[in-house]
């Protein structure tokens, strides 16, 4: 009866050093998994910081591309041909992907006034542009979007004090988080996603042919033939005047609009053309992209070139 008790002393011992080494085992484990975890989010983070730099450096080439294409046409003494925009320029060329440090830069640049101005639906008065919308109308048919949601586009940017029906505030305000219209002129084209009716498929149909850039008119020599078509309703109507602008450009950029309105098939629309479209782009969006050990950042940022050829930023977002 004596020894009984010892044995169950040295069991409930045992069980109690097991429990403990189990614990500090586990202890150990969560250590190690913690310390591991935070190596690899450590480490993500910095090949995140230098996929940026990577980014930031595609823009700067973007910059460096864009003035010297200024510089050049400051150069040229030609008294035959006035400098323009096109496909020809150093900065539309493609631009391959170039290593650097482990890491990959690619870098693309477009000219804003080869899109339609959203912006100019409103004038400056908080009046109908009725010539702007027609023209958004046409490309949203062309592109098979319905147009009633041009209506929700003008409410947005349509200033309060000008909107007696106050610009359809009452449906943003039921939403969730709820938020007002801009009421005002879009300062980048990402605002379109918060416009009643505007999904992401919408969106990414109808945003590469738009541009929220103050450009006077459309760069005949860079915009996509859905851009081109929506300018008049006769070229909407006629696709073979639009195929002739296309391939003109393609031989030779066009430098002044009567070269539009002297080819043979645009006849007397030529005159309402010419007073559309310009051979020159005053915005430029250079979109950066940095990579690096699998981190990705993309950098999307838009500039005003000024004559000197420096780039005054007039909007920037990073994905």
């Amino acid at each position: 009866m004596v020894g009984k008790p010892r044995k169950n002393e040295r069991g409930v011992a045992i069980l109690a050093v097991l429990l403990g080494v189990t614990l500090m085992t586990l202890i150990v484990v969560d250590f190690a998994m913690t310390s591991g975890l935070g190596f690899v989010s450590a480490a993500n983070q910095a090949n995140e910081l230098r996929a940026g730099y990577l980014a930031r450096s595609g823009i700067n080439i973007g910059l460096a591309l864009l003035a010297q294409d200024e510089r050049s046409k400051q150069q040229q003494t030609t008294t035959t041909a006035s400098p323009c925009e096109s496909f020809n320029d150093i900065w539309a060329a493609p631009f391959p992907p170039m290593p650097v440090e482990g890491g990959k830069v690619s870098l693309s640049i477009v000219d804003e006034a080869r899109k339609l101005p959203i912006n100019a639906m409103i004038d400056q008065n908080g009046a109908l542009n009725p010539a702007a919308i027609a023209k958004v109308q046409r490309l949203f048919t062309i592109l098979d979007v319905n147009t009633d949601l041009i209506q929700g586009i003008i409410q947005w940017i349509t200033p309060i004090g000008a909107n007696a029906s106050g610009g359809g505030g009452q449906f943003y305000m039921r939403l969730i988080p709820p938020y007002q219209p801009r009421y005002g002129p879009m300062p980048t084209i990402g605002d379109l996603q918060m416009v009643q009716g505007f999904n992401e498929a919408i969106f990414n149909r109808v945003s590469p042919f738009l541009t929220v850039m103050p450009e006077p008119a459309v760069n005949a020599n860079t915009a996509a033939p859905q851009v081109i078509a929506a300018l008049e309703p006769e070229l909407m109507e006629d696709q073979k005047i639009v195929q002739e602008i296309v391939e003109a450009r393609a031989i030779r950029p066009f430098t002044q609009p009567t070269d539009i309105m002297n080819l043979p098939d645009v006849g007397p629309i030529g005159t309402n053309l010419s007073k559309d479209v310009a051979m020159n782009s005053q915005f430029f969006t250079i979109n950066g992209t940095g990579t690096f050990a699998g981190a990705r950042k993309i950098i999307t940022a838009t500039f005003h070139r000024e004559t000197t050829g420096i780039g005054t930023l007039a909007a920037w977002h990073e994905d």
